[in-house]
Formats: structure tokens, sequence, C-alpha cells
């Protein structure tokens, strides 16, 4: 061969279908650090690892012979991080203060992540699901109103339907008295026709009770499975019974109301986020209104994504199977390497892991604490919920990609249903890459 040929043409080639800042070893996680147990997500988030461990008390041992070094950079990595996370709750804080709220604004600093310690995310989250309206002066008054008519659902759509019969004859016995006054006739107490439990009418409230029953098991079914690992959610106390009982509400009031729709399996995985975040407000007047303004912010959410909830639309150009054709033809764009690899070398089709991630907003892949984080970017991406979603996932496939190059069937399908610990916010950052923009 001669001298200056080029050995080996087929790499050239290949990265073509790669771009450059792909072959960057960062883009690559690294072997998956085996899984902490569970744990409750109300802690902050921890501080980077340190590379000796602790003593018990403090104060901390006097620095080791070659760890010294290390544990000095480890400090200023973490001072640096304290005073990045200082300078954000700062922007919050200035951020929400405002006699109106500049959403865009605010989106800019969420798409960073909240701070667990700064107690705004309650707030964050409302505003930017458009639960609260950006005018300060107007948050008391759109409360107010919004857990009012939750109350009114509750009172109209959680009722005994004996209760409601009991109601209608009492409506209908005082209109017959009213009826029969100076009449000489004796008023009497009739059934209401059709309601009673063993009718089959169509707007008998039994019947529709009965039809209904079915989903409610379901919801009490999937609520009681919901983070058992978590005291919050765990049926061992009484506030954990207490917050179980309002998922319940909530799902079944949704179910009522979207009769389209109704409750499908997972539903509590979507909401308990939300209830989360809205339960733990240091405001104790609005966590003590969690389940009325979790029940609106979980409507919201859902918007977006209704119809890969629908059945009847699953092979539509909007449903489930679409949206998770769109995911493959992102990945595609982004690394048609891997894309091919996936799908025409070893056929791992992007339903068999994607379902999950998509419908149930990647709650199941991560820590419930780092769902919360991830959260903070999907709700406040300007570019809304559902596209982000997609370039989270492409995002996910990219960052385990040296491992799914070399896996075969079997091993992908394996790591891709049982996702390996990540760092959160370098997810986020891969996936604000595939958009061409990083959030400063």
């Amino acid at each position: 061969m001669a001298d200056g040929a080029n050995p080996n043409p087929t790499p050239t080639t290949r990265q073509k279908a790669v771009p450059d800042w792909l072959n960057s070893p960062i883009w690559s996680a690294p072997t998956p650090r085996h899984r902490s147990p569970p744990r409750a997500p109300s802690p902050p988030p921890p501080p980077p690892p340190k590379p000796q461990r602790d003593p018990a008390p403090p104060p901390p041992p006097p620095p080791a012979r070659p760890d010294g070094a290390t544990s000095d950079s480890d400090s200023k990595n973490e001072a640096a991080a304290t005073s990045s996370r200082s300078h954000l709750v700062a922007e919050f804080r200035v951020a929400l203060e405002r006699k109106v709220v500049d959403l865009a604004e605010l989106r800019r600093i969420a798409c960073q992540g909240v701070p667990d310690d700064a107690g705004v995310r309650p707030i964050v989250w409302k505003l930017l699901l458009g639960y609260l309206p950006a005018d300060h002066a107007l948050w008391a008054y759109e409360l107010e109103k919004k857990r009012s008519q939750y109350s009114a659902f509750k009172d109209e759509l959680l009722v005994n339907p004996s209760e409601v019969t009991r109601r209608m004859e009492m409506t209908t016995s005082k209109k017959k008295e009213h009826d029969s006054e100076g009449t000489g006739f004796l008023p009497r107490a009739e059934i209401v026709q059709d309601e009673h439990p063993l009718s089959l009418g169509k707007t008998s409230v039994w019947n529709q009770h009965f039809q209904e029953s079915e989903t409610v098991e379901q919801i009490d079914r999937d609520v009681k499975r919901t983070h058992p690992e978590m005291q919050f959610f765990n049926a061992v106390s009484s506030d954990a019974l207490a917050n179980q009982e309002s998922l319940k509400r909530i799902l079944t009031i949704f179910a009522k109301l979207n009769p389209g729709i109704r409750y499908v399996q997972g539903m509590n995985e979507v909401l308990a986020p939300l209830y989360y975040v809205f339960k733990n407000d240091p405001d104790q007047s609005n966590a003590a209104e969690a389940e009325s303004d979790a029940f609106f912010c979980f409507v919201e959410v859902l918007s977006g994504f209704r119809d890969n909830f629908c059945k009847q639309l699953d092979n539509s150009v909007v449903g489930i199977r679409s949206t998770i054709s769109r995911l493959s033809q992102l990945l595609k764009r982004h690394d048609e390497e891997l894309w091919r690899h996936l799908e025409v070398v070893t056929k791992v089709n992007p339903q068999f892991y994607a379902f999950r991630w998509i419908t149930l907003l990647l709650t199941q892949e991560f820590k419930f604490r780092d769902c919360i984080h991830l959260w903070d970017a999907l709700l406040g991406d300007p570019q809304g919920p559902p596209d982000t979603l997609l370039r989270i996932c492409c995002a996910m496939l990219i960052l385990v990609r040296r491992r799914l190059l070399a896996g075969d069937f079997t091993a992908n399908l394996k790591l891709l249903q049982n996702y390996p610990p990540t760092n959160i916010d370098h997810l986020i950052h891969i996936a604000n890459k595939l958009r061409g923009l990083v959030p400063c």
C-alpha cells in the first residue's frame, strides 16, 4: 500500500450518518452504577460524591495523604454548585415577585431545573401549566374559583346513587305538595321513574353507577400500587391513606368528566408527581388544597397527550403509534447509525420500550426525585411537553448508544426496558443539543 493512502475508508463513509458531536465520549453513558435502595423523595439532592468515606461526627478528619487534592477539588465543585444554585433561587424569586410574571423568562429559568430547597416549584408548575394566570393580582380569585369548581365536581360526581335518588324523591315530593295545596288530596311519596337499583335505563344513576364500578375498581387497584416504596403514598399511615383517597377522587372525577378517554391504566403514575409537589407546598394553605390544584393541572398535562390515551386513535395520525413513529424518525435524523442498528439490524421495535416512556411521561424510568427534576424541563420547555418528551426520549437512546451498538436484540431490549441510572442534568443537556439550543 502506498504511503498516504487511507488504509480504512469505511469509517469516513459511516461518519456521514453520525453528527460529529456524537463522536465525543461525553454522549455515551458509562457502565451503570448500582441502584441505590428505594428512599423517600423528600430530602434534597445529595452533594457530589466524595472519594473517601465521611466519618460519622464532624469536624472532618485531617486531609489524607494523596486524597487531599481530590477532596479540595470536590470542595471547589460543591462550592461552585452551591453558588450556582443560590443564583438560580434568586432568579426564581425575582421572577415570581413581579406583578405580572414573564412566562418566557420563567420557562428559561425552569429549563435549568427548580432547586428543591427553594420552595417555589408548586407555584412554578402551576404557572407553567396555565393553572395560575401571569397577573399576580388574579391568583387569589382564580384559585378560589377553581377550588370551588372542584368541590362542586365532588358533590355532583362522587355522591352515592341512593343519595341521588333520595334528593330526587324529595324534590318530587315538594313539588307534589305544592301542587296538592287546596285540593284536599294528601301527597304521597313516589319512587322516581327508572331510579332504582334494578333499572336498565340509560339515564338511570344506578345503571351508570354499576357501569362505572369497574373503572373505579381499576383506579383503586392502581392507586394502591403507586410508588409503594414511598411513605408518602403507601398505606402505612393515616396521611398516606388520605393521599391515596385524594388520588382516587381525582382520577374518578376525571374519568367521569371525560367519557371518551375515561381512565387508562397508568394515569395514576402521571398524577403522582403533581399531587406530591403540591401537597409538599411550604404554604400550608396551598398544601391543604393540593387535591383540587392537582386535578386541574393533571387535566392540563394530559391535554397535550390526550390522543395517546384514546384507543380509537391508536392507528391514526395523532395516536400513540404515530407518536412512536415520530420518535423513530427523530432518532434517524440525529443518529442514523444507531437507528439502523436498533430497527434494522437487531429489529428492536420502538413500540417495545417507547410506549411506556411516552404514555407515562417517563415516570417509571427514573427515581421519583429525578422524575420531578425531569418534569421541570418537560413543563418549562417553550416547545411544549409533547415535543420536549420526544427529544428527551431520543436523548435517552443516544446516551447509551455505545452499549446499544454493541448489543443484540435481547441485550438492547433489556437495557431499554430497564433504563440505567443517569445524570438528569446531562440527559436534558443532550435533549437541548438535539434542538440546537442549550439554555445558558
